[in-house]
């Protein structure tokens, strides 16, 4: 596994390098800051000033950058795996899944600050960013990691599990983990006449169908040597995933990248990126 670990000098960042102590030996572990230099406010300034004060401005944050580095880099738990530190300049979210898709990364570990969920959808926060755009997995780091014990894994569908079960094949936690398989089956209240409600038979229909479902999925991850559970709920799947993985204590919340396209994943979002601003456990996203 090759991983890159993206730091801003955030809390948040340095329990994102924490995290790696759940994670397998890596055959390599890129940490990784991109300096955002701004550019001169005053347009009507010289090129020759404004190229100096730049300069200047540039070499500051490079002398903040490599301290943030050695000190990010002094973090990661042992037995990570081989370290290479870079610093680069230029737009952070593009640079980190252009980085990874060069180094054919397959985890991105990214602190997750949150600038509130109409924020967060409208113009999106450089880990939102990578979230949407990187090809491969991505951890979403909101808070430390103290155990990787209970993982919460929503599931919507087939192509949901075939993607779960393949990425979970590859290993990707240090020790052995508690899966509880959560689905929350279609449940839309009719729209005439009004108040009308769906029967506790449709209902309980539902929530059968949906229990053969997860149990499925849980046999198939024992056999590749995971305890797993499953579980049915009738609800919001956004709201029902937060209850759950609060109630049910979950140290992450592993879920596939599914839905929108362009604009609209930040505009409207999909389940993932409506749970991320009040996931009580850090989040990791699937491909």
């Amino acid at each position: 596994m090759r991983i890159l670990v993206a730091v801003d000098g955030s809390k948040q960042s340095e329990e994102a390098a924490r995290a790696l102590e759940h994670l397998p030996h890596a055959e390599e572990v890129i940490v990784l800051h991109v300096l955002d230099v701004p550019e001169p406010a005053y347009p009507m300034m010289m090129p020759e000033v404004a190229r100096d004060i730049h300069a200047t401005v540039e070499r500051g944050m490079r002398d903040k950058g490599e301290r943030l580095l050695t000190g990010i880099t002094a973090l990661l738990p042992p037995r990570t795996g081989p370290v290479i530190k870079r610093l680069e300049v230029g737009k952070p979210a593009e640079l980190i899944v252009t980085i990874a898709q060069e180094q054919r990364v397959n985890l991105i570990v990214v602190g997750s600050r949150g600038l509130g969920p109409v924020k967060q959808r409208l113009l999106g926060s450089v880990s939102h960013r990578v979230l949407a755009h990187a090809a491969c997995a991505t951890l979403m780091v909101n808070r430390r990691m103290r155990a990787l014990r209970q993982v919460l894994l929503p599931l919507q569908g087939p192509d949901d599990v075939e993607a779960a079960v393949a990425f979970l094949a590859t290993r990707p936690f240090r020790e052995a983990a508690d899966v509880t398989i959560l689905t929350v089956p279609p449940f839309i209240k009719p729209a005439w006449p009004a108040g009308a409600s769906i029967s506790e038979a449709v209902k309980k229909d539902l929530l059968e169908g949906a229990r053969f479902f997860v149990d499925d999925v849980a046999s198939r991850l024992r056999a590749l040597d995971y305890r797993a559970k499953g579980a049915a709920v009738l609800g919001a799947p956004a709201t029902v995933i937060l209850q759950e993985a609060t109630k049910r204590k979950a140290d992450l919340i592993l879920m596939g990248a599914r839905g929108r396209r362009g604009i609209t994943r930040f505009v409207l979002g999909s389940v993932s990126h409506a749970v991320l601003p009040y996931a009580p456990c850090p989040v990791l996203v699937f491909r």
